[in-house]
């Protein structure tokens, strides 16, 4: 009777570590995304005058991260690659296509195109 409930405490453990598992399996899918090159402080309204571009260096001046606004919903960039920053600076206020790891509301940043 003893080993039935060692066997199923184990049992249990195994399945709950499994099941964590899988969303860390699934996060991370990567995705090309087409939205407007925003920052995470502002989001999709920006608030400074000068235009989403301007807010939008503005904002990385003072420490935000890049985001990418697709609908409604704001993904913010994580790179470090200096290529990728440069064209997102380039693109801020204006549409790119975004392509990296996707995690919840985070993408790591692959690559960085003009969106169409």
């Amino acid at each position: 009777m003893k080993a039935n409930r060692i066997a199923a405490a184990v049992f249990a453990v195994q399945m709950l570590v499994g099941l964590a598992a899988v969303p860390a399996l699934a996060g991370g899918k990567s995705q090309t995304l087409t939205g407007e090159v925003s920052d995470a402080m502002c989001g999709a309204k920006h608030e400074m005058a000068g235009g989403a571009a301007a807010c939008t260096r503005a904002c990385m001046k003072h420490g935000s991260k890049y985001a990418l606004v697709v609908g409604d919903q704001v993904y913010t960039l994580e790179t470090s690659d200096q290529a990728a920053l440069g064209k997102l600076n380039d693109l801020a206020g204006a549409k790119a296509k975004v392509t990296g790891d996707v995690d919840g509301t985070t993408i790591a940043v692959k690559s960085v195109a003009a969106g169409s």
